[in-house]
C-alpha cells in the first residue's frame, strides 16, 4: 500500500478497567501467613482496548474512536477515556475489572471481578468502522471481535484501509486481509501449536529464527499480509510476503512492562495513519514500547496529560527516574555527524548518571542548527540524528528543541546534572544560573581535540590526494 495521509483511527475491542492499590507491608496476618497491605493510594485507568485507545489518542492529534461494549458503569469508563470518542454497545453487567495490590511497586495479588453479558452490535458500530482511516483491533477475548456484525465490518475494512490486529488466545481469529497481526512470542507459539498441521519439532529455535517461522505459519493460516511477533526485550520480528525483518529493542532500565503490547499496537496504528510503511511502523512501535516500559508502563500514566500530547517520552523517562530516586543527567548539541568525540562525551555523561540513572540528549532542531551553523547545515536531518542517538546504549531519551540555546528545554526537564563536552568555562554558560536555580550542577567533560562534525565535513569537501596508510601496513 502506497504511503498516504489518513484521517481517523478506530480502535475495536474489549474495554477493561485496571485498578492499582498502593501501600506498604509491615506485618503478616495474625491468622494466616499472608502480608497485610496498608493501602494509602488508589489509581484507576481504562484497560484492554480502552488503554490502547487512550495511548493512541495521547500520541497523535488525529481523531481516535473506541468501538466497544460497556455495561452499567459506562459513564465511569467514559470519564477515564479523555480525548477518545466512544461508540459503545449496551451490555448488561459491569466492565471486567483487574485490581492489583502493590507494595514497593511489587504486585502482591491480583483480583478479577465484574463481567458483561452478551450483546449485539448495531448499525452505529458498523458505521464507525466503515469511517476509519486505520482500524486497530485490540482483542481481549471478551466477545467483541466474535460478533458477526463486527466481523463483517472488519472484513470490509481490511479490503479498504490498514487493519492492525492485536490478538488474544481467547478471542476470534484475525479477518483475512488484515495488514498486520501483532501476537507476542508466547501467543504465537500457542496459536501455531493449535494448528491442525503443526509439528512442534519442525519449528526453528532461538531468536529471530523461531519468531520468523511462527510468523510465516500464522500469516499463511490467517491469510493476512504480515505478522509481527513481539519478543519483549529482544524486540520484534516482522514476517511478510517479501521476507523477514528484525527490529531489536532499546534496553529498558527498570520500568514496568504492563501495557507494553497495547503501546506497541497503538504506535503501529498511529505510524500507519501518518503514512508509514509497515516495516517503518514496526520499528517506530518497538522504540515507543521500550520508552513506555522505561517510563513505568501503564501504571505511570498521568491523567492530566492532554489528549493531543505528542511524543512526551523524554519527560516520562525523567519522571520515572525521579520517582525511583535516580539521577537525571542531560547533555546537548547538534550531533550532525556522530564521531568519537560525541561517543566519549555521551559515555562520560552516562557514567555521571550511575547505574540506575538516565541520560537525556537535548538535540538542536534542523532550524536551530541552520541558525547556528549556516544554511548548509545540518547534513543529517533531525529525525535521523535523533534515531542515531536513541540507538546508542548510553542514551535513554532524546528531546529536540528549536531555540538557539537549551534553556527552555532544560527548564522543562530540570536535570540534576547538565554536561557540556569541550573546553567550556561552565560558570560563563547562559544556562548555568538556570540549572543552579533548582539545585542542579553544570560540569564539563574532557575536550577531544580534532573531533568535530565541521572538521569531518571539511575533509569530505577536500579529500586527500593520497589514500591514508593503514596502521602497520603499506599504501
Amino acid at each position: 500500500m502506497s504511503p498516504r495521509t489518513r484521517s481517523s483511527i478506530v480502535v475495536v475491542g474489549d474495554c477493561l478497567r485496571d485498578v492499582d492499590v498502593f501501600g506498604v507491608v509491615e506485618r503478616l496476618c495474625p491468622d494466616a501467613p499472608a502480608p497485610v497491605l496498608a493501602a494509602d493510594r488508589r489509581r484507576e485507568r481504562p484497560g484492554g482496548a480502552g488503554l490502547t485507545a487512550l495511548l493512541a489518542a495521547r500520541s497523535t492529534a488525529r481523531p481516535v474512536r473506541l468501538v466497544t461494549a460497556l455495561g452499567a458503569d459506562a459513564d465511569e469508563l467514559r470519564a477515564l477515556l479523555v480525548g477518545v470518542d466512544v461508540v459503545a454497545v449496551d451490555a448488561g453487567g459491569t466492565t471486567p475489572t483487574k485490581t492489583r495490590m502493590l507494595a514497593d511497586d511489587r504486585v502482591l495479588l491480583r483480583v478479577d471481578s465484574g463481567g458483561l453479558s452478551s450483546f449485539d452490535a448495531g448499525a452505529e458500530v458498523a458505521e464507525a468502522i466503515a469511517g476509519a482511516g486505520v482500524v486497530l483491533v485490540s482483542d481481549y477475548g471478551r466477545g467483541m471481535t466474535a460478533d458477526p456484525a463486527v466481523r463483517e465490518a472488519l472484513t470490509a475494512a481490511a479490503a479498504r484501509v490498514p487493519v492492525v490486529w492485536d490478538p488474544h488466545p481467547n478471542g476470534a481469529p484475525p479477518v483475512p486481509g488484515a495488514t498486520l497481526v501483532t501476537p507476542n512470542l508466547a501467543e504465537a507459539r500457542g496459536y501455531v501449536r493449535d494448528l491442525p498441521s503443526d509439528s512442534s519439532e519442525d519449528h526453528a529455535r532461538g531468536f529471530p529464527a523461531e519468531p520468523a517461522a511462527l510468523g510465516e505459519a500464522l500469516r499463511a493460516h490467517w491469510g493476512v499480509d504480515a505478522v509481527a511477533v513481539t519478543a519483549g526485550r529482544d524486540g520484534a520480528v516482522l514476517r511478510g510476503a517479501t521476507g523477514t525483518s528484525v527490529t531489536p529493542a532499546q534496553p529498558a532500565r527498570g520500568g514496568d512492562p504492563c501495557g507494553a503490547g497495547d503501546r506497541f499496537a497503538a504506535a503501529v496504528a498511529v505510524a500507519l495513519a501518518d503514512g508509514s510503511a509497515v516495516d517503518e511502523a514496526v520499528r517506530a512501535a518497538v522504540a515507543a514500547a521500550a520508552r513506555f516500559v522505561a517510563a513505568g508502563g501503564a501504571a505511570a500514566l498521568d491523567d492530566d496529560v492532554p489528549p493531543d500530547a505528542v511524543d512526551t517520552a523524554p519527560t516520562d523517562v525523567v519522571a520515572a527516574a525521579r520517582a525511583r530516586g535516580a539521577t537525571v543527567v542531560a547533555t546537548g548539541g547538534c550531533f550532525d555527524l556522530l564521531h568519537a568525540g560525541h561517543a566519549r562525551t555521551l559515555a562520560a555523561a552516562r557514567r555521571l548518571a550511575g547505574e540506575d540513572g538516565v541520560l537525556v540528549v537535548c538535540l538542536n532542531s534542523d532550524a536551530s542548527v541552520r541558525r547556528l551553523k549556516g544554511p548548509d547545515r545540518p547534513v543529517v536531518a533531525e529525525a535521523d540524528r535523533a534515531e542515531m542517538l536513541r540507538a546508542l546504549a548510553a542514551v535513554d531519551a532524546v528531546e529536540v528543541f528549536d531555540e538557539d540555546d537549551p534553556r527552555t528545554v532544560l527548564d522543562r526537564l530540570r536535570p540534576d546534572v547538565w554536561v557540556k563536552g569541550g573546553d567550556y568555562a561552565t560558570d560563563e554558560l547562559l544556562e548555568t544560573p538556570l540549572v543552579h536555580s533548582w539545585g542542579g550542577e553544570v560540569v564539563a567533560v574532557p575536550y577531544h581535540a580534532g573531533r568535530s562534525s565541521t572538521r569531518l565535513l571539511a575533509k569530505l569537501e577536500s579529500p586527500p590526494t593520497t589514500a591514508p596508510v593503514p596502521s602497520g601496513g603499506t599504501p
